[in-house]
């Protein structure tokens, strides 16, 4: 388990000692307070606390003003991991300037120490923009979810050929525009396999199989605690909301009962 803070470095340094990456997402102090005393590398303050968190269908809604706050939550917690933030739906698409001044505010108002933004060609500029201010950026390909409408929904994507070569080419791309990092969501694992082959910095997937450098997953996905729907690319290591409805019920019962307050829990 690391004992220093890690570092973009650090994780561009696993990649050629040939060390896997774990990464995990987080919104909160309880939470990734756990997550960093487990060891992950990085603790991801990931947009899907729009859907886990805020109960939406969609990523879409999540503002950049409850990014910060809830990346500032996590950040205070902790201690070693890479903290990074993920700008939300159109806090960047819109030009340079506001590319650059969101990812400014993850880590200055934030605590972040990198931010993480969706898109290949097209947003290689904000990229290029954004670690010219001296911010890292990480980049996602594949299953995209702030593109959801334009994708048709939530599906597996660069199924064909072209579409393989095409990611990529943009993976190639996001690496010469300056990302210490890619994320490779929902994309086959032969195609993941040769992203992973085909550029130097680390690539972590989720949903893209197990030749990438790393793994991410939704906090709440891993530990049982959102069961609306569960992608197949879901392991579930606990099952945190049957123990918690086991424990609110005791409780209740016990204060319906009287049971709860004794007088070991008196003043």
């Amino acid at each position: 388990m690391a004992t220093e803070r890690t570092t973009i470095h650090t994780l561009i340094q696993k990649k050629k000692d040939g060390e896997k990456i774990a990464a995990v997402t987080a919104y909160d102090y309880p939470f990734a307070e756990i997550a960093d005393e487990a060891g992950m590398d990085i603790v991801l303050v990931g947009d899907s606390l729009g859907i886990v968190v805020q109960g939406e269908e969609t990523t879409l809604p999540v503002t950049m003003d409850q990014m910060v706050y809830h990346t500032r939550l996590v950040s205070r917690a902790v201690k070693k991991a890479l903290v990074i933030g993920d700008m939300p739906f159109m806090s960047f698409q819109a030009g340079l300037d506001d590319a650059v001044r969101n990812a400014g505010r993850f880590v200055q108002e934030g605590f972040a120490q990198a931010v993480k933004l969706e898109g290949g060609a097209g947003v290689l500029d904000q990229v290029s923009a954004i670690s010219r201010a001296g911010i890292p950026v990480m980049g996602h390909l594949g299953l995209t979810p702030q593109s959801v409408h334009q994708m048709g929904g939530y599906k597996v994507q660069a199924r064909s050929p072209g579409e393989g070569d095409k990611l990529l080419a943009d993976a190639r791309a996001l690496e010469e525009a300056g990302v210490f990092a890619i994320v490779l969501e929902g994309i086959p694992a032969r195609l993941a396999k040769r992203v992973t082959q085909s550029v130097s910095v680390p690539t972590i997937g989720i949903g893209a199989g197990p030749h990438c450098d790393g793994q991410v997953l939704v906090l709440h996905d891993l530990l049982g605690l959102f069961v609306k729907f569960s992608p197949k690319f879901v392991k579930r290591y606990a099952n945190l909301r049957e123990e918690s409805l086991k424990a609110l019920r005791q409780y209740r019962s016990e204060v319906l009962s009287g049971e709860f307050p004794t007088d070991q829990h008196s003043f």
